[in-house]
Protein backbone atom coordinates (compact mmCIF):
# COMPACT_ATOMS: atom_id res chain seq x y z
CA UNK A 1 0.00 0.00 0.00
CA UNK A 2 0.92 3.36 -1.00
CA UNK A 3 1.25 6.98 0.95
CA UNK A 4 -1.78 8.88 0.19
CA UNK A 5 0.31 11.00 -1.19
CA UNK A 6 1.91 9.00 -3.05
CA UNK A 7 -1.49 8.63 -5.00
CA UNK A 8 -2.22 12.44 -5.39
CA UNK A 9 1.41 12.69 -6.96
CA UNK A 10 -0.02 10.37 -10.14
CA UNK A 11 2.58 7.93 -9.94
CA UNK A 12 6.61 8.50 -9.67
CA UNK A 13 7.21 9.24 -13.37
CA UNK A 14 4.91 12.43 -12.74
CA UNK A 15 7.02 14.21 -9.91
CA UNK A 16 10.71 12.80 -10.52
CA UNK A 17 11.99 14.60 -7.92
CA UNK A 18 9.78 13.08 -4.94
CA UNK A 19 10.43 9.27 -3.63
CA UNK A 20 7.01 7.19 -3.62
CA UNK A 21 6.89 6.56 0.08
CA UNK A 22 4.74 3.92 1.67
CA UNK A 23 2.18 4.56 4.21
CA UNK A 24 3.96 2.80 6.68
CA UNK A 25 7.18 5.14 6.08
CA UNK A 26 5.27 8.24 6.23
CA UNK A 27 3.44 7.76 9.25
CA UNK A 28 7.33 7.38 10.66
CA UNK A 29 8.15 10.41 9.02
CA UNK A 30 5.35 12.11 10.37
CA UNK A 31 6.21 11.17 14.02
CA UNK A 32 8.91 13.66 14.06
CA UNK A 33 7.01 16.64 14.38
CA UNK A 34 5.45 19.82 14.02
CA UNK A 35 8.28 21.53 15.41
CA UNK A 36 8.70 23.35 16.59
CA UNK A 37 6.70 22.37 20.23
CA UNK A 38 4.63 24.23 21.96
CA UNK A 39 5.93 25.59 25.15
CA UNK A 40 4.83 23.92 28.69
CA UNK A 41 6.04 25.57 31.34
CA UNK A 42 7.71 23.33 34.06
CA UNK A 43 5.81 22.51 37.49
CA UNK A 44 8.86 21.65 39.52
CA UNK A 45 10.00 25.58 38.62
CA UNK A 46 7.93 28.20 39.75
CA UNK A 47 9.64 30.99 37.48
CA UNK A 48 9.15 28.76 34.48
CA UNK A 49 8.22 30.82 31.27
CA UNK A 50 8.47 34.11 33.47
CA UNK A 51 9.64 36.57 31.37
CA UNK A 52 11.71 38.08 34.08
CA UNK A 53 13.16 35.36 34.99
CA UNK A 54 14.53 34.66 31.47
CA UNK A 55 15.88 37.76 31.59
CA UNK A 56 17.61 37.08 35.38
CA UNK A 57 18.83 33.90 33.82
CA UNK A 58 20.06 34.89 30.69
CA UNK A 59 22.39 37.54 32.73
CA UNK A 60 24.04 34.38 34.98
CA UNK A 61 24.50 32.19 32.20
CA UNK A 62 26.93 34.53 30.52
CA UNK A 63 28.67 35.29 34.34
CA UNK A 64 31.84 34.72 34.89
CA UNK A 65 31.40 35.82 38.64
CA UNK A 66 29.65 32.39 38.69
CA UNK A 67 32.72 30.91 38.81
CA UNK A 68 35.29 30.42 41.66
CA UNK A 69 38.01 32.05 40.47
CA UNK A 70 35.99 34.23 38.11
CA UNK A 71 37.31 32.96 34.70
CA UNK A 72 34.02 30.75 33.81
CA UNK A 73 30.71 31.23 32.91
CA UNK A 74 28.10 28.74 31.24
CA UNK A 75 28.31 30.24 28.28
CA UNK A 76 32.19 29.58 28.19
CA UNK A 77 30.66 26.12 27.03
CA UNK A 78 27.92 26.78 25.55
CA UNK A 79 28.54 29.36 22.85
CA UNK A 80 25.78 31.30 20.97
CA UNK A 81 27.71 30.80 17.79
CA UNK A 82 29.11 27.41 18.28
CA UNK A 83 25.07 25.85 18.42
CA UNK A 84 25.34 26.38 22.47
CA UNK A 85 28.53 23.72 22.60
CA UNK A 86 31.85 24.49 22.45
CA UNK A 87 33.29 22.08 19.32
CA UNK A 88 35.58 20.42 21.60
CA UNK A 89 36.24 16.41 21.97
CA UNK A 90 35.50 17.09 25.54
CA UNK A 91 34.22 19.87 27.85
CA UNK A 92 37.06 21.96 29.74
CA UNK A 93 36.02 24.62 32.19
CA UNK A 94 38.25 24.94 35.34
CA UNK A 95 39.85 21.57 34.09
CA UNK A 96 39.00 19.29 31.13
CA UNK A 97 36.59 16.73 31.97
CA UNK A 98 35.48 13.39 30.38
CA UNK A 99 32.44 14.10 28.59
CA UNK A 100 31.41 16.25 25.38
CA UNK A 101 29.61 19.72 26.07
CA UNK A 102 26.17 19.08 24.45
CA UNK A 103 24.10 21.60 23.34
CA UNK A 104 22.09 23.37 25.17
CA UNK A 105 19.42 23.94 22.25
CA UNK A 106 15.81 22.11 23.23
CA UNK A 107 16.75 21.37 26.42
CA UNK A 108 13.35 21.84 28.22
CA UNK A 109 12.26 19.05 25.88
CA UNK A 110 14.65 16.74 27.90
CA UNK A 111 12.95 14.31 30.71
CA UNK A 112 16.50 13.39 31.66
CA UNK A 113 19.17 15.93 31.99
CA UNK A 114 23.25 15.49 31.30
CA UNK A 115 24.68 12.77 29.59
CA UNK A 116 24.21 10.52 32.41
CA UNK A 117 20.80 11.57 33.04
CA UNK A 118 21.56 12.94 36.75
CA UNK A 119 19.41 15.91 36.35
CA UNK A 120 16.04 15.28 37.06
CA UNK A 121 15.17 18.59 36.30
CA UNK A 122 16.46 21.55 33.88
CA UNK A 123 17.12 23.70 37.26
CA UNK A 124 18.93 21.09 39.26
CA UNK A 125 21.26 19.98 36.31
CA UNK A 126 21.59 24.16 35.74
CA UNK A 127 23.39 24.09 39.45
CA UNK A 128 25.59 20.77 38.82
CA UNK A 129 28.08 22.78 36.91
CA UNK A 130 28.23 25.73 39.18
CA UNK A 131 29.02 23.49 42.24
CA UNK A 132 31.36 20.93 39.98
CA UNK A 133 35.23 21.83 40.68
CA UNK A 134 36.48 20.66 37.06
CA UNK A 135 33.79 22.75 35.99
CA UNK A 136 32.70 26.56 37.83
CA UNK A 137 33.92 25.51 40.89
CA UNK A 138 31.51 27.90 42.95
CA UNK A 139 29.33 27.25 45.94
CA UNK A 140 26.08 28.07 47.07
CA UNK A 141 27.71 30.79 49.42
CA UNK A 142 29.28 32.59 46.26
CA UNK A 143 26.17 32.36 44.11
CA UNK A 144 23.79 34.16 46.88
CA UNK A 145 26.41 36.99 47.64
CA UNK A 146 26.27 37.87 44.24
CA UNK A 147 22.64 37.49 44.21
CA UNK A 148 22.65 39.69 47.57
CA UNK A 149 24.65 42.65 46.65
CA UNK A 150 24.81 43.19 43.15
CA UNK A 151 22.08 45.84 42.84
CA UNK A 152 20.91 44.56 39.28
CA UNK A 153 20.67 40.85 40.81
CA UNK A 154 18.76 41.75 43.18
CA UNK A 155 16.38 43.48 41.54
CA UNK A 156 15.98 41.50 38.88
CA UNK A 157 15.35 38.45 41.36
CA UNK A 158 12.89 40.29 43.29
CA UNK A 159 11.32 40.65 39.65
CA UNK A 160 11.60 36.84 39.19
CA UNK A 161 10.90 35.74 42.51
CA UNK A 162 8.27 38.33 43.73
CA UNK A 163 11.13 38.51 46.98
CA UNK A 164 14.38 39.50 47.79
CA UNK A 165 17.42 37.58 47.50
CA UNK A 166 17.60 37.40 51.58
CA UNK A 167 17.21 33.50 52.07
CA UNK A 168 19.67 30.67 52.67
CA UNK A 169 22.01 30.08 50.67
CA UNK A 170 20.92 26.85 48.89
CA UNK A 171 17.89 27.90 48.47
CA UNK A 172 19.01 31.18 46.60
CA UNK A 173 21.15 28.68 44.81
CA UNK A 174 18.44 26.74 43.62
CA UNK A 175 16.84 29.77 42.56
CA UNK A 176 19.41 30.38 40.48
CA UNK A 177 19.39 27.36 38.33
CA UNK A 178 15.38 28.24 38.12
CA UNK A 179 16.30 31.36 36.81
CA UNK A 180 19.19 29.68 33.94
CA UNK A 181 16.33 27.25 33.49
CA UNK A 182 14.20 29.66 32.33
CA UNK A 183 16.49 31.24 30.30
CA UNK A 184 17.56 27.81 28.43
CA UNK A 185 13.88 27.13 27.81
CA UNK A 186 13.84 29.75 25.26
CA UNK A 187 16.83 28.12 23.71
CA UNK A 188 15.08 25.87 20.78
CA UNK A 189 16.21 25.31 17.32
CA UNK A 190 14.73 26.76 14.60
CA UNK A 191 12.64 25.06 11.61
CA UNK A 192 14.87 23.16 9.18
CA UNK A 193 14.30 21.86 5.64
CA UNK A 194 13.26 18.07 6.95
CA UNK A 195 10.47 19.85 8.79
CA UNK A 196 9.29 21.82 5.28
CA UNK A 197 9.61 18.52 3.75
CA UNK A 198 7.31 16.52 6.80
CA UNK A 199 5.07 18.91 7.07
CA UNK A 200 4.02 19.08 2.60
CA UNK A 201 3.62 15.06 3.50
CA UNK A 202 1.06 16.08 6.05
CA UNK A 203 -0.50 18.96 4.13
CA UNK A 204 -0.62 16.14 0.93
CA UNK A 205 1.50 19.23 -0.85
CA UNK A 206 3.69 17.35 -3.29
CA UNK A 207 5.00 20.69 -5.27
CA UNK A 208 6.23 21.50 -1.44
CA UNK A 209 7.60 18.19 -0.54
CA UNK A 210 9.71 17.60 -3.57
CA UNK A 211 11.90 20.53 -2.73
CA UNK A 212 13.58 18.34 -0.57
CA UNK A 213 16.84 17.02 -1.79
CA UNK A 214 16.54 13.24 -3.29
CA UNK A 215 19.78 12.48 -1.21
CA UNK A 216 18.02 13.63 1.83
CA UNK A 217 14.82 11.50 1.03
CA UNK A 218 16.84 8.26 0.24
CA UNK A 219 19.08 9.20 3.77
CA UNK A 220 15.32 9.82 5.14
CA UNK A 221 13.70 6.11 3.86
CA UNK A 222 17.33 4.57 5.33
CA UNK A 223 16.43 6.25 8.32
CA UNK A 224 13.23 5.18 9.24
CA UNK A 225 13.34 1.62 7.29
CA UNK A 226 16.79 -0.57 7.07
CA UNK A 227 18.57 1.38 8.88
CA UNK A 228 15.61 1.76 12.49
CA UNK A 229 17.35 4.57 13.53
CA UNK A 230 14.33 6.00 14.89
CA UNK A 231 13.80 2.83 17.41
CA UNK A 232 15.64 5.33 19.60
CA UNK A 233 16.14 8.63 17.22
CA UNK A 234 12.56 9.61 17.73
CA UNK A 235 9.82 12.09 18.20
CA UNK A 236 9.99 15.94 17.13
CA UNK A 237 13.05 16.26 19.03
CA UNK A 238 14.66 13.10 17.32
CA UNK A 239 15.58 11.33 20.62
CA UNK A 240 13.17 9.15 22.81
CA UNK A 241 15.42 10.53 26.17
CA UNK A 242 16.23 7.18 27.17
CA UNK A 243 19.67 5.45 27.90
CA UNK A 244 21.78 3.09 25.77
CA UNK A 245 25.39 1.32 25.41
CA UNK A 246 25.97 1.06 21.90
CA UNK A 247 29.61 0.25 22.05
CA UNK A 248 31.39 3.48 22.41
CA UNK A 249 34.18 2.23 25.02
CA UNK A 250 33.40 3.94 28.68
CA UNK A 251 37.12 3.60 29.85
CA UNK A 252 38.65 7.23 31.11
CA UNK A 253 41.60 8.50 33.01
CA UNK A 254 42.24 5.99 36.03
CA UNK A 255 38.87 3.99 35.55
CA UNK A 256 35.43 4.11 33.70
CA UNK A 257 32.94 6.43 33.30
CA UNK A 258 29.72 4.54 35.01
CA UNK A 259 27.44 6.50 32.57
CA UNK A 260 23.72 6.19 33.34
CA UNK A 261 24.27 3.51 36.45
CA UNK A 262 26.54 6.71 37.92
CA UNK A 263 23.61 9.35 36.99
CA UNK A 264 21.07 7.77 38.81
CA UNK A 265 23.33 7.39 42.36
CA UNK A 266 23.94 11.01 41.82
CA UNK A 267 20.34 12.06 41.24
CA UNK A 268 19.11 10.44 44.08
CA UNK A 269 21.76 11.85 46.77
CA UNK A 270 21.71 15.15 45.00
CA UNK A 271 20.15 17.86 47.48
CA UNK A 272 18.03 19.58 44.22
CA UNK A 273 16.50 16.58 43.03
CA UNK A 274 12.72 16.61 42.35
CA UNK A 275 12.50 14.51 45.53
CA UNK A 276 13.59 17.27 47.86
CA UNK A 277 12.30 20.70 48.99
CA UNK A 278 13.21 22.54 46.36
CA UNK A 279 10.13 21.29 43.62
CA UNK A 280 8.27 23.89 43.70
CA UNK A 281 5.79 21.13 42.02
CA UNK A 282 3.30 20.52 45.47
CA UNK A 283 1.28 17.47 43.44
CA UNK A 284 4.19 15.29 43.47
CA UNK A 285 3.76 14.20 39.79
CA UNK A 286 6.95 15.93 38.28
CA UNK A 287 8.91 13.98 41.14
CA UNK A 288 7.20 10.42 40.69
CA UNK A 289 10.17 9.13 37.52
CA UNK A 290 12.61 9.68 40.55
CA UNK A 291 10.86 8.44 43.01
CA UNK A 292 10.56 4.62 40.93
CA UNK A 293 13.90 4.84 38.64
CA UNK A 294 15.12 1.40 38.98
CA UNK A 295 19.36 0.92 39.11
CA UNK A 296 20.60 -2.06 37.24
CA UNK A 297 23.78 -3.40 36.00
CA UNK A 298 23.27 -2.53 32.53
CA UNK A 299 23.13 0.80 33.20
CA UNK A 300 27.18 0.85 33.26
CA UNK A 301 28.09 2.58 29.67
CA UNK A 302 24.98 3.44 29.03
CA UNK A 303 24.41 7.21 27.71
CA UNK A 304 21.90 9.01 27.09
CA UNK A 305 20.44 8.89 23.05
CA UNK A 306 21.22 12.89 22.09
CA UNK A 307 18.60 14.73 19.89
CA UNK A 308 19.44 14.96 16.27
CA UNK A 309 18.58 18.58 15.02
CA UNK A 310 21.42 20.92 14.04
CA UNK A 311 23.63 17.18 14.57
CA UNK A 312 25.70 18.33 11.75
CA UNK A 313 27.04 21.62 13.49
CA UNK A 314 27.50 19.82 16.81
CA UNK A 315 30.41 17.88 15.72
CA UNK A 316 32.77 16.06 17.72
CA UNK A 317 30.21 13.11 18.81
CA UNK A 318 28.93 10.68 20.93
CA UNK A 319 29.76 11.57 25.28
CA UNK A 320 33.04 11.17 24.85
CA UNK A 321 33.47 13.29 21.81
CA UNK A 322 35.79 10.27 20.03
CA UNK A 323 34.05 10.57 16.85
CA UNK A 324 35.24 13.64 14.80
CA UNK A 325 32.21 13.77 11.80
CA UNK A 326 29.07 12.14 10.75
CA UNK A 327 30.41 9.81 8.56
CA UNK A 328 32.58 8.50 11.34
CA UNK A 329 29.49 8.02 13.20
CA UNK A 330 27.59 6.66 10.05
CA UNK A 331 30.97 4.32 9.92
CA UNK A 332 30.56 3.22 13.35
CA UNK A 333 27.04 2.22 13.52
CA UNK A 334 27.63 0.33 10.09
CA UNK A 335 30.09 -1.65 11.04
CA UNK A 336 29.15 -1.91 14.72
CA UNK A 337 31.41 -4.57 16.60
CA UNK A 338 28.24 -6.22 18.68
CA UNK A 339 31.37 -7.87 20.91
CA UNK A 340 31.31 -4.45 22.65
CA UNK A 341 27.83 -4.42 23.89
CA UNK A 342 27.08 -5.27 27.12
CA UNK A 343 25.35 -9.31 26.87
CA UNK A 344 23.05 -8.51 29.44
CA UNK A 345 22.00 -5.08 27.63
CA UNK A 346 19.22 -4.18 24.99
CA UNK A 347 19.56 -6.43 21.65
CA UNK A 348 18.14 -3.48 19.41
CA UNK A 349 21.58 -2.96 17.53
CA UNK A 350 23.30 -4.60 15.04
CA UNK A 351 25.67 -3.92 12.02
CA UNK A 352 24.33 -1.76 9.37
CA UNK A 353 26.36 -2.79 6.80
CA UNK A 354 25.86 0.08 4.02
CA UNK A 355 26.79 0.72 1.07
CA UNK A 356 29.06 3.77 0.10
CA UNK A 357 26.18 5.54 -1.33
CA UNK A 358 23.57 4.95 1.65
CA UNK A 359 26.16 6.51 3.13
CA UNK A 360 25.85 9.49 1.77
CA UNK A 361 22.60 9.85 1.75
CA UNK A 362 22.00 9.25 5.69
CA UNK A 363 24.18 11.82 5.35
CA UNK A 364 22.42 14.04 3.94
CA UNK A 365 19.20 13.39 5.74
CA UNK A 366 21.34 14.36 8.83
CA UNK A 367 22.42 17.59 7.31
CA UNK A 368 19.09 18.09 6.53
CA UNK A 369 18.33 18.75 10.20
CA UNK A 370 19.74 22.03 10.29
CA UNK A 371 17.79 24.63 11.08
CA UNK A 372 17.47 27.50 8.36
CA UNK A 373 16.40 30.40 10.98
CA UNK A 374 15.92 30.43 14.84
CA UNK A 375 14.46 33.27 16.98
CA UNK A 376 16.10 34.20 20.66
CA UNK A 377 13.40 35.90 22.06
CA UNK A 378 12.50 35.81 25.81
CA UNK A 379 8.57 35.04 26.16
CA UNK A 380 6.46 38.68 26.30
CA UNK A 381 8.26 41.88 27.29
CA UNK A 382 10.61 41.88 31.15
CA UNK A 383 10.59 44.93 33.40
CA UNK A 384 14.22 46.70 33.76
CA UNK A 385 16.45 47.06 36.47
CA UNK A 386 19.30 50.06 36.25
CA UNK A 387 22.58 48.19 36.03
Amino acid sequence: MRAALGLLLGGAAAHAQLLDFTAEETRAILRHGPWPQPFVPDPSNRVSGKAEAVALGRKLFFDPRLSRDGSMSCGSCHIPHRTWQDDRARASGLAEVERNTPSVLNVRLNRWQGWDGAGDSLWAQSVRPLLDAREMGSSAAQVARLLREDREYSCRYRLAFGVAPDGEAEALLAAAGKALAAFQETLTSGRSAFDGFRDALERGDPSAAERYPLAAQRGLRIFVGKAACNVCHLGPAFTNGEFHDVGIPFFVRGGVDPGRHGGIRKMQSNAFNLLGRHNDDRSGASAVKSKHVNLEHRNFGEFKVPGLRNVARTAPYMHNGSLATLADVVRHYSELNIDRLHADGEAILKPLRLSAAESADLIAFLESLAEQERTLAPRGPSRHCEP
